[in-house]
């Protein structure tokens, strides 16, 4: 079974993920919590208000996905020698659990992507089957170059850059999913 990755939330409300435009109506507190993130940069502060299109929403109006399993990131930031969590948990969700959603791919890649300001192109986004989902069996090579350019400027820098992102427009029931540290490898 194909699954999709998350960052178990620090302050998680219940056993859905909610998008953090949703949260916003529910604890304010805790959605200016997860936004400060974003307000770190002056670029970064136009994500939220960012659209997506093809899914007609905006970037905080989904929850974003790992298609890979993040012990591929975990081993990529090791081997470029940037000190780490190791204990960094990620809720591992079978596909199906975004089944009620309007779901798509975001093709984040080095050649295609113009900044956090730059309006998101139609080739970027394509809609998501399903059952046509796979998830991907290694980093992309410019995700490990991003960290080695990064680590050598010795600035603060995101740890998904260049890789595909899954966009999935509503909650998701992460009641009965399984939780993995991102240092145990694939098992």
């Amino acid at each position: 079974m194909p699954y999709v990755y998350h960052m178990v939330p620090k302050n998680m409300l219940g056993e859905q993920l909610i998008p953090l435009n949703e949260l916003k109506t529910i604890d304010e507190s805790l959605y200016h919590q997860y936004t400060k993130k974003y307000l770190n940069h002056q670029e970064r502060k136009k994500l939220l208000t960012r659209q997506i299109p093809k899914m007609n929403c905006l970037w905080n109006d989904v929850i974003h996905f790992l298609p890979l399993h993040p012990s591929h990131v975990y081993a990529a930031i090791k081997d470029v020698g940037i000190p780490t969590k190791n204990d960094v948990i990620f809720y591992k969700i079978p596909i199906s659990n975004l089944k009620l959603n309007k779901n798509a791919i975001f093709h984040y890649s080095k050649e295609t992507y113009r900044g956090p300001a730059a309006e998101m192109s139609m080739d970027e986004i394509e809609l998501l089957d399903l059952m046509r989902y796979e998830e991907l069996s290694a980093i992309p090579n410019d995700t490990v170059d991003y960290y080695i350019e990064e680590f050598k400027k010795g600035t603060q820098f995101g740890l998904f850059p260049f890789i595909p992102h899954i966009l999935s427009l509503g909650r998701v029931n992460v009641s009965n999913v399984e939780t993995i540290n991102w240092s145990d490898g694939i098992k």
